[in-house]
């Protein structure tokens, strides 16, 4: 069964969208995203430093615009199949969700852009308040991390699995983690400029309720598996009000992987700007086969091992 997955905030990096845009139809598909979300996503994927596009309200819809361009690229090209002939399940990591639910067919590619334009602004304004960050602790015990978190007032945000727990909170708190480190870890702060996924962030929840409230939604096609608790979620009502949920709440994509398995994977392939889940997937469900898209230069890779999983789910059925 192939794993479809989108990457969450800090996978973006300047000029990610560059080599993209020689596809027929990506610079014109990205130029009406930008007029739909007024931002220019075409100079941002392309020429913005890394300090431009680290802000929440860009970097958010530059990494769902990756993710969908790099998806309409490996199931657009002649005699590929439709995502839901191929796809046993998709995810993404916390703003990946959008692009998720996109290829899923809960939300049209525009809607999810404009959707996640308004969840960039509502997080940046969020995170404005205090000065906030987040860090990832690599190593360690799991439950003695948490607990060295809970004792600083960090919150465990992102718990990825692999041996990988991200904390959030202050400036201050993230400080004073990185002066006092957990036992047998490592802590690396991260490309991001907000306590995403804690209450820092729930400000920002009943913005995303009102912009939520004018897209159109449909069932999923695709088994898409919710970052909030690692189920699948087959009503796109309720996925959607999970996309709205989870922007102050933790993202539990261990729980995620572990679904992945019980429901039989055998492949992952992670849309632009892949790597990060690969990485994490490599790691923590040994045996899965895992391809990250990181320019077209890995589509044809990609479409074997689509094309390969979809022939073997019409063997199975």
């Amino acid at each position: 069964m192939l794993v479809l997955v989108a990457p969450g905030q800090g996978a973006q990096s300047p000029g990610f969208l560059t080599p993209w845009l020689d596809l027929p139809g990506a610079a014109d598909r990205l130029r009406a995203w930008s007029e739909a979300t007024d931002l220019d996503l075409v100079h941002y994927g392309t020429k913005a430093d890394a300090e431009e596009i680290r802000d929440t309200a860009v970097a958010q819809p530059l990494l769902v615009a990756g993710a969908l361009l790099s998806a309409e690229a490996l199931f657009g090209a002649e005699g590929m199949p439709a995502p839901h002939e191929a796809v046993g399940v998709t995810a993404g990591h916390s703003v990946g969700e959008l692009a998720a639910a996109a290829v899923a067919g809960v939300l049209s590619p525009e809607e999810a852009m404009v959707l996640v334009r308004r969840r960039g602004l509502a997080m940046a304004e969020a995170a404005s308040v205090t000065e906030t960050g987040m860090s990832a602790v690599l190593g360690g015990d799991p439950e003695a991390v948490t607990g060295h978190l809970e004792r600083l007032g960090l919150t465990a945000a992102n718990i990825n699995g692999a041996g990988q727990i991200v904390a959030a909170g202050t400036t201050e708190q993230l400080a004073a983690l990185a002066a006092e480190r957990p036992e047998k870890a490592r802590v690396m702060p991260l490309k991001v400029a907000g306590a995403f996924h804690t209450r820092h962030m729930a400000p920002a929840v009943a913005a995303m309720e009102a912009a939520a409230a004018e897209v159109s939604v449909s069932a999923p096609k695709i088994r898409f598996v919710s970052n909030a608790d690692g189920g699948v979620v087959g009503d796109g009502q309720e996925i959607v009000r999970r996309l709205v949920a989870q922007v102050s709440n933790p993202v539990r994509w261990d729980m995620c992987m572990e679904t992945f398995g019980e429901l039989g994977a055998t492949a992952m392939v992670e849309l632009c700007p892949g790597g990060t889940l690969t990485g994490l997937a490599r790691r923590g469900m040994p045996g899965v086969a895992t391809l990250a898209v990181k320019s077209p230069d890995q589509l044809t890779a990609a479409r074997e091992l689509i094309t390969e999983h979809a022939a073997g789910a019409a063997a199975a059925e």
